[in-house]
């Protein structure tokens, strides 16, 4: 099927800022604002890409996608590429993967955790891309 996104490619990361715009207003975003870098470690092809999102007021304002160094952000996630494409097709939770261990956090620990269910919000829009992982 030709017309799926390569995971974290700038064509899906477009299609990933547009659709969450457009399907998660403020309110469904508890109105938060925060930012997050998530650092994928064993890429398929070795190289560790990062997905950057950043909410402002609840609304989706920055989604970043390469590879390096991401830009700062509140929290700093890290883990595997099959972990976080797990997260990304919604068949594991996020919360899930911090508490066990699946993912290492840095940053306020009790404020990620209350932002898992905003997380888990993201992740089921992202999940509805057409993607190859």
């Amino acid at each position: 099927m030709s017309d799926l996104l390569a995971y974290l490619s700038p064509s899906w990361r477009d299609e990933a800022f547009k659709r969450l715009q457009a399907e998660l207003p403020p309110e469904k975003m508890n109105n938060v604002t925060t930012s997050m870098s998530n650092i994928y470690k064993n890429c398929p092809g070795g190289e560790e890409q990062f997905l950057f999102l950043e909410c402002k007021d609840g609304k989706v304002t920055r989604v970043e996608t390469g590879t390096g160094e991401p830009p700062q952000a509140e929290f700093r996630i890290i883990g595997d590429y099959d972990t976080f494409s797990r997260i990304s097709r919604a068949e594991l939770g996020a919360q899930k993967a911090l508490m066990t261990g699946k993912l290492k956090l840095k940053g306020n620990l009790a404020k990620a955790l209350k932002l898992a269910s905003v997380s888990d919000r993201l992740n089921k829009v992202l999940s509805r891309i057409p993607t190859q992982y």
